[in-house]
This record gives structure tokens, sequence and C-alpha cells, in this order.
């Protein structure tokens, strides 16, 4: 559906107000929002089952088949014809479902919870699904809420609003009001969609909804292609190619043989397609699918959903995490963890800790003095204090800016909740904090006098004062001693606030101002700042053990960011802190320069929002695979063009999340070390299906390559490797891809980024097997031939060989180094389940009449089971042994 754009609308203003001015009729919001649409940014829609089906068919080895088939029926050869056709829709079937669960899963996964709104409809106000917002409503917004589209304010009142989503700058704007201009007198005040009110409320008409908004315009310019693709893809496209070569060129050495050979064109035809069928591993793309499904599964249980299926094994192969700060490696949660009185006393809270729990350090400062004298600066925080802590049902809610709320948390942890002060201290007047004042007021009646408490920047509540608190006593004010205290303390990181107290008569002359103000006692200085969440220390231990490096990109200060990395147990040295000024100077020299800074830095602080992806694409220039956290629109750059883009679920953007790869529901940094598992257990699973469809695909090519070449007869017929890999690849790959994690993946070294699938380990390991598989079948197909087996027999024993072959090879799979006595062999029942199934269903078509005329199958005796088991075994034994002599040998795997 074609909706209406902004303009249509904005050129009217009385469409805009509304009818009346008093907001909008339900039928009048109906009619807008047909022509607007809703007020979401644009979601893609899963493909149906039914072209997921046909998009299987879409590949070079079902065009083969198709031919083969075509040709079988033009030949009259309708079993084999019939054969190929039950196995192109067995695996579109399979592909489809895989694929059409695993997408539908995906976007169940993306729906996050829609916001509500405050709306005017029909002459009152009403709460609605912020999605049936239209351009015209009128809408009320309060602190603690998120705007919910694109308003112009009518009035506000002490409005202030986080617009770092959108412009990347922390400090919060202040929206003037109340707003009364009228139409041609100048433009009122925006609040955008996405922001948040930190303090105060207002009312405004919406003016622009879903993408006309300003987040759904920047949502709108991030269409350009990703810079960086997944590792996967890449290896993948690297693979295929070499698979192309591999099987073309022999292919043409066997019709050249077969040439020779005069042999027909029919046969030189169905064996290139059996040949194809053999080498070509058609059941991996299902095999790929449904290992990511189950990590995707698997991370979302860990709190990470995964939008774009292939960046699941791309978080396993990130070797450098640029994360930001707030939220992430810590709280995002302001908290007051030091207390400071002006004779030094320091009173030390952990986070979650209440006063009587915390450190008191001080010269012989007695524990219930300190105490007394900290309750005291905390009524004062509480008092002229504009934020509120209510606890409900589900726990508690904060309403208010940061600060505020941290303040009476304090207090509260203190056994001083607000209510029960303001009991004994009706309020009677109060000054609003202003960023021009930098200082909030309150006055409260207590006995026979007016009791001032105040709260704001050191600084100015060190010029108010003329006495501080020392041991209970109000001695003259050391102004220096105090300054030198706030710089110690913002120095550790903390942000620091100060607290007065004063008293004045009932009757105040000209009423309650910024004139009482004066002669105050200094009550002391709380330092807080945003407590680093308990996990993350180890989550960052983990990621060294795992050898991935971890940087910082923040607007914060250097001091502030150094003094919370050290505490997230970030490694670096005073040389790795790059400002965001370093990086401007930098970026001014070229790319050069630039990559050298990002070559060694660690900490990025006061970075500009447009310079994160300066750094992240830098970082990708030096070698590394960059994951990048963000929650902002103006983190969306860095998201999009980044290897992997990873967006906070909680507080982010819907732009941040529509840009990103990962989004992470809890905000939590440990989430994505969980990933990081995850990618690696998706990766090694997807190793472990190739290893095990083209070592048994190489074993059948290297079959024919020794029989045809010596003029002996075709080892397998075309329809039986259908067969082969129907029974032995359709089913086993798929369980292989589900194998469980091996418990060590967070111990090993991240792959390089140039590191291809085929490593000198899975090189050797398929050069075994098919030789070993190959040979070996080839050499019983020559015996069996010498000592007077018919064609037909001999190959019934040889694709009987070959399945428990491919059998014994999937047990084998199932790792790299471990032994299979050492994973268990009931750890991956659904496997056990595919290996007698596909045995099974061979022995049943050898005693099923149709499958056994179309196969060219025949029961066999029990001598010659036992043969072709001791046969077959011998893959496990080779393969066993080789494990056991990587494990001896401590080496990175990469090189093994």
């Amino acid at each position: 559906m074609t909706y209406a754009t902004l303009p249509d609308l904005t050129s009217r203003r009385e469409a805009l107000v509304g009818s009346e001015g008093v907001g909008l009729t339900e039928e009048e919001a109906r009619l807008r929002l047909a022509q607007f649409g809703p007020n979401s940014l644009p979601e893609p829609r899963a493909s149906s089952l039914a072209i997921t089906f046909v998009r299987q068919f879409r590949s070079p080895l079902i065009y083969i088949l198709l031919a083969a088939a075509l040709v079988s029926l033009l030949l009259s050869d309708l079993q084999d014809a019939l054969f190929i056709g039950i196995v192109l829709i067995a695996n579109g079937i399979i592909g489809s479902l895989q694929e059409h669960t695993a997408t539908k899963a995906a976007l169940a996964l993306r729906r996050l919870e829609q916001p509500y709104a405050n709306v005017i409809r029909d002459g009152r106000l009403r709460e609605i699904d912020a999605r049936l917002l239209v351009p015209g409503d009128r809408v009320a917004i309060e602190a603690g809420g998120r705007v919910p589209a694109d308003i112009r304010l009518l009035w506000a009142t002490d409005l202030l609003c986080d617009e770092s989503l959108l412009t990347g700058e922390s400090a919060p704007v202040h929206k003037s009001g109340p707003v009364q201009a009228a139409p041609g007198e100048g433009e009122r005040p925006m609040a955008f969609a996405g922001t948040l009110v930190t303090r105060g409320r207002g009312r405004g008409v919406v003016v622009a909804t879903g993408a006309t908004t300003e987040m759904g315009k920047i949502a709108a310019e991030i269409g350009k292609a990703s810079f960086a693709k997944p590792p996967l893809m890449i290896r993948l496209e690297r693979f295929s190619q070499l698979i192309a070569w591999i099987v073309a060129a022999a292919i043409a050495l066997l019709v050249l043989v077969g040439i020779a050979r005069a042999m027909t064109l029919n046969e030189l035809f169905m064996m290139s397609v059996g040949l194809a069928v053999s080498a070509i591993p058609e059941g991996l793309p299902i095999a790929i699918s449904v290992a990511l499904a189950i990590s995707m599964r698997r991370m979302a249980k860990a709190h990470v959903i995964v939008r774009r299926m292939p960046a699941v094994e791309a978080l396993g192969s990130c070797t450098m995490i640029a994360t930001d700060k707030t939220g992430t490696l810590t709280l995002n949660e302001l908290t007051v963890t030091d207390i400071r009185l002006p004779d030094g006393t320091d009173i030390v809270c952990d986070t979650g800790a209440d006063l009587d729990a915390c450190t008191i350090r001080g010269d012989g400062t007695p524990p219930a003095e300190a105490r007394k004298r900290a309750i005291a600066l905390l009524k004062a925080a509480s008092l002229p204090n504009e934020g509120s802590l209510v606890k409900e049902a589900n726990g508690w809610t904060a309403v208010g800016d940061t600060v505020d709320v941290a303040l009476l948390a304090a207090a509260h942890k203190a056994g001083l909740p607000r209510e029960a002060i303001e009991d004994d201290y009706p309020l009677v007047a109060r000054i609003p904090y202003e960023p021009d004042l930098k200082y909030a007021a309150s006055f409260h009646r207590h006995a026979d006098s007016i009791r001032i408490f105040v709260k704001g920047a050191a600084e100015t509540l060190i010029d108010m004062a003329d006495r501080m608190d020392m041991a209970g006593r109000a001695e003259p004010i050391d102004r220096e001693l105090l300054l030198r205290q706030k710089v110690e303390m913002a120095a550790r990181g903390l942000r620091v606030l100060a607290f007065a107290e004063g008293e004045t008569a009932i009757e105040a002359d000209g009423g309650f101002g910024r004139h009482l103000l004066v002669d105050l006692v200094f009550l002391g200085l709380a330092g807080m700042q945003d407590p680093v969440r308990p996990e993350v220390p180890q989550a960052i231990r983990d990621c060294h053990t795992a050898g991935v490096d971890v940087a910082m990109v923040t607007g914060d200060d250097p001091r502030t960011a150094a003094a919370i990395a050290s505490e997230a147990g970030l490694i670096f040295t005073d040389s790795q802190v790059v400002t965001g000024e370093e990086v401007r100077r930098a970026e001014e020299k070229g790319q050069e320069s630039l990559d050298g800074l990002t070559r060694d830095g660690r900490i990025y602080a006061r970075v500009a929002p447009s310079q994160k992806l300066a750094i992240v694409l830098s970082l990708a220039r030096n070698g590394h695979f960059v994951a990048v956290t963000g929650d902002g629109v103006n983190d969306a750059p860095a998201l999009k063009h980044a290897h992997i883009g990873v967006a906070m679920g909680r507080k982010g953007t819907e732009v941040a999340k529509e840009s990103a790869d990962i989004v992470i529901t809890d905000d939590n940094f440990a989430s994505i070390v969980s990933g990081i598992r995850e990618g690696r257990v998706a990766y090694a699973n997807i190793r472990k299906v190739i290893f095990m469809l083209m070592s048994t695909g190489a074993a059948e090519l290297l079959l024919f390559l020794l029989a045809i070449p010596l003029g002996m007869p075709m080892p397998l017929l075309p329809v039986q490797l259908l067969w082969l890999n129907l029974v032995t690849n359709g089913i086993q790959d798929i369980a292989l891809a589900s194998e469980n994690p091996e418990g060590d993946e967070l111990s090993r070294a991240p792959r390089r980024p140039s590191e291809p699938i085929f490593d000198r380990l899975m090189i050797r390991r398929i050069w075994q097997s098919t030789l070993v598989m190959g040979a070996g079948g080839f050499a019983m197909f020559y015996v069996l031939l010498k000592q007077g087996y018919g064609e037909t027999e001999a190959r019934n024993l040889l694709l009987l060989l070959f399945v428990l072959f491919e059998n014994f090879q999937t047990l084998t799979s199932r790792s790299e180094r471990k032994s299979i006595f050492a994973l268990g062999f009931l750890a991956n029942p659904l496997l056990l389940a595919s290996i007698v199934a596909a045995q099974a269903l061979h022995i049943a078509a050898m005693y099923t009449p149709w499958l056994r005329e179309a196969l060219q199958l025949s029961p066999i005796s029990l001598l010659e089971w036992a043969m072709l088991l001791l046969a077959a075994s011998s893959i496990f034994f080779v393969m066993e042994v080789d494990k056991w002599r990587v494990r001896s040998r401590p080496v990175d795997m990469r090189a093994s």
C-alpha cells in the first residue's frame, strides 16, 4: 500500500490542529491512518511458503538434475526420471520448510513491545497504541516516556528531552514554554519521535509519523549496501568456486576417457550428472540453514536476537568489539557510590547496598556520627528533588532526571523515603533546577522556621555557603579545601553534586527566592556513576581468553571513560586512550594516519557521533572483523557498515535495530560474549557438515577416476548415486548441524579473516577419508569382479559399503579434535537416529520390489555383511588415530 506523504498535510494548518482545536475524532483519525499509514518504520515481510519452495530450485545443481530428468524422459527411462523428480521434490520440501521456519522465527523475535501514546480523541485524553497516531493528533508527553511521533509543541512546562538518540549529545535539550506562537509568528519548538522526556510535561500536535519523522528520514537514508560481507558468505563463495573447478575438471577428464572408450552419449551424460550430484554438496545450504537456525534459537535464550541469519556465524568470527559504555558495560542507572563530608570522611557505597552496609573511612570518625551527617546530606538531596521513585507490583518505577532518581534511591537505601521526610518538612516553595542556575532549592516549614535545602553544582553551592559541617559543628567555610575535594572526586570519573542547608524566618520578605540562598551550611559532596554491570569483568576476561580485543567508544570525558574501563577489566595504557580531537586531526591527515591511531587505541573518549563510523572502518582496514554496539540513530551508519552491527534492544531506536544484524534484548555486554560462543559453535557445525559432505563426495569421485580410465564398468549407476546422496546426506547432515557445543569454544583463538574453509586440517582429513573410502571401494569392486561377481551384484555390495562408510564418517565428523568416546555416543540422539534411519531405509529398499528394481539392489548374506562392516569401520579408526595425533601436539587448530 502507498501512503500519502507529509507535505500533503502540512500545507493545511487546519488539518494539523484537528477539528475545533480539541483533537481529532475517531472517524478523522481512521481516515488519516488509511491515508498516511501506521506510525512505525517499514518492516520487511516474510516470503510465503510457496515462494520459499520455488526459491529452492534456483541452483546450478538443481538445473543439472532437471536436465537429467528431461533426458531420461526423452530416452523413455521413466524409472530414472521419476526417481530424480522425487529427489528434487524431497529436497525442495526439506529446504523450504527449514528456511521458512527460520525466517518466521527471526521475524517473530524482532517484534518488540510497541509503545503507547496519550492522545486527545473526541475531546478526551486516551491511551492508544502509538502505531495508530496520525498527523493532526494532539498528544500529551511527560517525564519518563518517549515521544511517540514528531510533534510541534503547543505548550511545555519545564520540559527536558534527551535527544542523544538523534544527535549523540548526552545533555538533555530544554524546551522553553509555555509556547504560544501563532501562525506566522515563528516556529514552535519540536519534540522528536523516539527521544526520551527526562523532566516536565508538554502537549503538542503530531506533524510527522513513521517514515516521515526525523528518525524515519535517517532510516531511509541508510539504504546503501554494506561495505562488509559476513565472513561465512566470503568463505562459502571461495568454497563454491573451488568445488566448481574441481568437479568440472574431474567430469571433463572422465568424459574424455569415456569418449575414448566409445561410451554412448546417454552413458556419458548420466555419468556426468551422477558425478556432479556426488561431488557437489547439495545438502549443504539446508544444513547451513539448520545450523544457523539452531544457533539463533540458542542465542535468543541468551538475549541475543539475530535479524540476519549469516550474522550468527559472523559474531563468532569477530576479532574486535567496539562497544559503547552506557547501558552496555554499565547498568545505565546512575548510582550514588561516594559521599564526601567536609572534614574528609568518605562513605563508600557499593551498588545496591544501604548506608549501614557502606564503608566509612576517616581519621577516628565514629560510624554513628558519620552516618548522622550523611543522613542530613541525603535529606538535602531528597527535598529539592523533582524526580519520583515508586514501588509497584513489578518493581520500582523511576520518573525524572537520572541524577534526581539516583539521589532519591540513595536516600531510600538510608531509610529516608521522601514521603516520610515531607511529613516532617511540609513544602512551602520550590526553585526548580535550570541549567543556567545550576542548582535547585526547596523551602520547608519546620517548627518555628523555614528550612532551606539546596542541591547543585559544587562551585555554585560553595559560593552560597559561608559555613561547612565539620563533625557536626558549623565552622567557617574553607572553599579551597572543598574545591580540591570536588576535583579529586571528578578525577575518579564521578559525577559530583554538592548539598547545603539554611534557615530563615517563616514570614520571608520578598517571598521565597534566590535572595534567601545565602549564609548556608555546606553539608558535603555526593559522587555518582553508572556502575559497571557485575558480569562484565568476567565477560571481558572471556573475550581476552577467546582472543577478541575490546575497545570502548564513548562521548564521555577521557578520565571518566578510563575509570569505567579499568573497573570493567579492560587492559590498556594511558597512550591507548584516544580523544575525539585526536581522531579529527588524524582524519584530516588521511586514512593512513587514522589507521595508525586505531591500531593501538583501546579507549575512544569525547568521540563525536560522526567519528564512530570512521573508527569502525579504520579497525576493519587494520585487519579486524569488527562487532560494533550502538543504540541511537547516530550509531546507525556504524552499525550498518561494521562486519557485525549489534543494537541495544531495551533502549535502542528502531533505526539502530533496523541497521544492525543482531539485537541484544537486555543491553548487556555479557550477552554479546554468549553470542560469540554460539557463533563459533555454528561455524564449527558448518565445518563438520562440509567435511562430511566433501569427504564422501570426493571418495565417490575417486572411485570413478580409478575405475573408468582402467576400462572397468561404472562402479555405481547414476540413480544409485542419487539414492546414496539422498539416504546418507539428506538426513545426517541436518542432524550433524545440530551438534551440541563442545565446551571449549571460548578458549580458541578467533579465525583469521583470510582463513579459508579448507584449512590444512580439513584438507588432510579429506585426503585421508578419500583414500580410505574411494580407494577401498575401488579395490573391493575390482576384487569382486575378478572373483566372478556380476556387475549388478558387485554394485549392490559397493553401494551398501558406501552407505556404511558414510554412516561411520558421520560419527567421526562430530568433532575435529575430540574422540567420539569423549563426546559420548548419546550426546546427539538426533544424529544417532538419523544414522539408524538411513541404514534401515537402505535395508528396506533391498527388500521392496519396486525400489529393488529401480536401484538394482538385492539382499546379501551374513558373511557379506560382516565383511562390509569390517571394511567400513576402517574410516572410523583412521580418523580417531588422526585426532589423537592432533591432541598430542598442542598447536593452533588453524595450523594443524
